[in-house]
């Protein structure tokens, strides 16, 4: 397997293409925990609709940009870049969903992926970029290093994927 990591856009049909293996990264991650919308019980159908129903359409009208990140030719992440903004926000995007597959941590796929987003933002005339993470989770101190910077806590954001509690957030922004 190799270990150079791949980064791609996915358009519509890429994504009815590679459906099962962005389904198999998002149930891993609910699984393991990620606070990433779900909560456990979480089925690979919940996760092949995630990606059928909610990003496809977004992805097929040019709203929303999705990467992948390829390790040995498999999946091993994802994140969007949510650019559906009105007119007087032309110049921010969002990041959704910074995904890794568990199996994969620790191989910079999550900083590649983010580099990558950056990077097309940019080039989308995005000079903002903000985004949410459970506070004190792994995503959090990553995102520091990449130069984010907190905006903001909200207490009680969130439920708890695995625990009946609910957790805060912490709002970051980046301009590029």
């Amino acid at each position: 397997m190799s270990n150079q990591i791949r980064i791609e856009s996915l358009a519509a049909d890429g994504i009815d293409r590679s459906l099962e293996e962005l389904a198999a990264v998002l149930n891993a991650c609910v699984h393991d925990g990620a606070s990433v919308s779900f909560i456990l019980p979480h089925a690979m159908i919940d996760s092949m609709s995630f990606w059928s129903d909610k990003v496809r359409p977004a992805v097929r009208a040019g709203t929303r940009l999705l990467l992948v990140a390829r390790l040995g030719g498999r999946i091993a992440g994802s994140v969007q870049l949510d650019h559906d903004t009105p007119p007087n926000q032309a110049h921010r995007a969002e990041v959704s969903k910074l995904l890794v597959h568990p199996h994969f941590r620790g191989r910079g796929v999550a900083k590649a992926l983010m580099t990558e987003l950056e990077k097309r933002a940019n080039e989308l005339g995005r000079s903002l970029i903000t985004l949410d993470t459970r506070t004190g989770d792994r995503a959090e101190s990553l995102y520091r290093s990449l130069g984010y910077e907190t905006a903001g806590i909200i207490p009680a954001y969130a439920r708890n994927p695995f625990e009946d509690r609910l957790d805060p957030t912490t709002f970051m922004y980046k301009m590029l």
